[in-house]
This record gives structure tokens, sequence and C-alpha cells, in this order.
């Protein structure tokens, strides 16, 4: 078996200004795995395919790590505005994915809370996604997917902390099924 190459961040400087390649060649990677991403939505292993786009895969998720809650507070939690939030729900709820009911502490006020349809249709679609994962990087070290995910997730973490200045601090490691220039 290949022994994983050294990504420490001691073994290589990908911060130095002077090196165009380097950071021409991580954009455009970059450009390419955003739109590879996707198009391996499309493709997701098994009868799932073209199941779930992204931005219910990320609210159904939200949903469901954080309980129950309002457009408001999902939307914050996202960095994304109400509206976006209540356009991309409404799919879902008519779906029967995600309910609508009424606040635990004031009945006026409207929460969203994942079904159980919501639920199970979350893990068959996370299943699938995991084994389209395993069959891509089947040929890689367990040392080299925790290495991809610790950088991937590095990365995610640099983006969100960027929005978060551009923005006034309304920005989480979550983003928004808006179109981007990739």
């Amino acid at each position: 078996m290949p022994t994983a190459p050294d990504l420490s961040t001691e073994s290589m400087d990908v911060t130095t200004p002077d090196d165009d390649g380097l950071l021409e060649s991580l954009q455009y990677q970059m450009a390419l795995f955003a739109r590879r991403a996707e198009q391996t939505r499309l493709g997701a292993v098994g009868r799932l395919r073209d199941s779930m786009d992204r931005a219910a895969y990320l609210l159904l998720n939200r949903l469901e790590q954080e309980g129950p809650m309002g457009v408001k507070a999902l939307a914050a939690g996202m960095g994304i505005d109400s509206s976006t939030v209540t356009r991309q729900v409404a799919p879902l709820v008519e779906a029967g994915l995600v309910r609508r009911t009424s606040h635990p502490e004031d009945g006026r006020a409207v929460v969203l809370d994942l079904s159980a349809r919501g639920r199970s249709r979350l893990e068959e679609v996370r299943s699938s996604r995991r084994r389209l994962m395993a069959e891509l990087t089947e040929d890689w070290s367990e040392e080299e997917r925790q290495v991809f995910c610790v950088l991937l997730t590095r990365m995610n973490d640099a983006f969100s902390e960027r929005m978060a200045v551009q923005s006034g601090g309304r920005f989480s490691a979550e983003p928004s099924d808006e179109p981007s220039d990739s």
C-alpha cells in the first residue's frame, strides 16, 4: 500500500505570495472540485441518483443537528437570508420532509422540524453519498482520507471566517444554494 504524502503544514508553505503558480493551481482545482462535487450529486450511488439538492441536504442536516427552529434562526445559522430559507423550505414541507409546527413557548410563532420521513430520506441520501465517497477514495489510505477531510474542513472554515468578516458576522460554515461563478 502506498504511503500517504506528508501534507502537514510544516512540510508545505502554500501562503507564499510569490508562488502564483501554486495559488493558480489551487484556485483552479477548487473550481473544478466544486463543479465535480455537484456533478457527483447527480450521479450518486444506487437508486438515489438526483435525489436531493444541496440546499435541501444542508437544511435537513441543520434541522437534524439543532432541532426545531424558526425561519430566522435557521437562516442565521446557515448564513443566508430568511427569504432564501422560506423559498428552499417550501418544497421540503410539500414533500413531507419538514413540518411546520407551533413554537412550544409562543403558539403564534412557527417552527420548522424534521419529520420522520425527512429523517429517513436524509439517512438514505447520506448512505448513498458515503458509498460514493468510498468508491471515489477506494485506493486512498485511511490516513489520506483523514488528511483530506482535515484540509477540506480547514478550507471551509477559512471561507466561513472570510464571509463572516465580509457580512458582519452573519455567516456560518454552511453555504447557501445560490449560484456561484465556478
